[in-house]
């Protein structure tokens, strides 16, 4: 640390906990300002952050990197959290609100990309294009016959769970292709018609898929349990790419092998990277490796305002994205 302070006097102290799940968005930042990378120091993580104590006023990070309420206490300057995660489950917000601790995340700039994916996961399910893939390149296609018949989309009803900027880009995109809208969220939403279900398994029992694009909190943690599942019934389908703990994954295997619902789009699961191995047999199931944010568009987009976030911060300027906490 002491060679990039000598080479880097007067650029700014921003503190990293572990290596950003973005490589190029870290070698942008490094470019701009001082990281201090505690995952490279020798001393145990609490040294660090003592010893850096009074220096650190701005955290970057990203998902997989919890800050807990023992490190912020470890970090009595701080005064900015910038989160390259749309999702927060893993900060302590009750204590960034108790101590003003601003929180920036890539806000809506994903959500374009995450629609794209989500459904691209519903058509693929519904129309059964990786199934029917396999059968053809397995040569089954000429050994016996036709391959079983998909689902017309457009007469679906889909059931958002979270009309937030990635729910409500993927409901007009459904909208756009025939399929009847409903969704379940925190509150009911003003700027559109569609029909608002509050109870999550009222909305299940009027849908033929649930498309899970939510933030995990204690409150939505497997709350698509076996009840929710059972109302969506067995010609249901299950989209997830909100997160995986979101989903009682368990229960969820047991419905699909059971035949219970009719298939799953996953691009998120409950313990990445580890997928349940019962999944890997079953051709009514789409599986992406939590890639819905990965397109290079994207990633520049996010190298943007992750460094425009910074410079706003110490500049003494309005953030680009920071979270409004309720």
């Amino acid at each position: 640390m002491a060679e990039a302070s000598e080479a880097a006097p007067n650029l700014p102290n921003v503190l990293l906990l572990k290596p950003l799940a973005f490589p190029h968005v870290e070698a942008e930042c490094s470019r701009n300002f001082l990281l201090l990378k505690a995952y490279d120091s020798p001393q145990p993580i609490h040294l660090f952050l003592s010893t850096h104590a009074t220096s650190v006023s701005a955290l970057l990070c990203s998902a997989g990197t919890p800050v807990t309420t023992e490190t912020l206490r470890l970090l009595p300057c701080l005064r900015l959290i910038v989160t390259t995660s749309v999702g927060l489950d893993e900060l302590d917000l009750s204590e960034c609100r108790r101590r003003g601790i601003a929180v920036s995340n890539p806000g809506a700039i994903f959500a374009d990309d995450v629609a794209d994916l989500a459904v691209g996961l519903l058509i693929d399910v519904v129309r059964k294009i990786s199934a029917a893939d396999r059968y053809v390149r397995r040569g089954l296609w000429r050994v016996e016959g036709d391959h079983p018949l998909g689902n017309r989309l457009g007469d679906m009803k889909v059931g958002i769970v979270g009309l937030g900027n990635i729910g409500f880009k993927v409901a007009k995109r459904l909208e756009g292709l025939g399929c009847r809208i409903l969704y379940n969220s925190r509150k009911k939403k003003s700027f559109v018609s569609y029909p608002y279900h509050s109870n999550i398994c009222d909305l299940a029992s009027r849908s033929d898929v649930l498309v899970i694009c939510c933030a995990l909190t204690d409150q939505t943690r497997r709350m698509i349990n076996d009840r929710v599942l059972s109302l969506l019934g067995k010609d249901g389908v299950i989209v997830n790419v909100g997160r995986g703990a979101i989903v009682d994954e368990e229960e969820l295997v047991r419905f699909l092998l059971e035949g219970e619902i009719a298939g799953a789009g996953l691009d998120v699961f409950e313990n990445e990277p580890y997928v349940p191995k019962e999944l890997f047999e079953l051709d009514n199931i789409v599986l992406s490796p939590h890639r819905a944010v990965f397109t290079p568009e994207a990633l520049q987009d996010l190298e943007e305002l992750v460094v425009g976030n910074l410079k706003a911060f110490f500049s003494s300027q309005p953030l680009l994205s920071q979270v409004v906490f309720e």
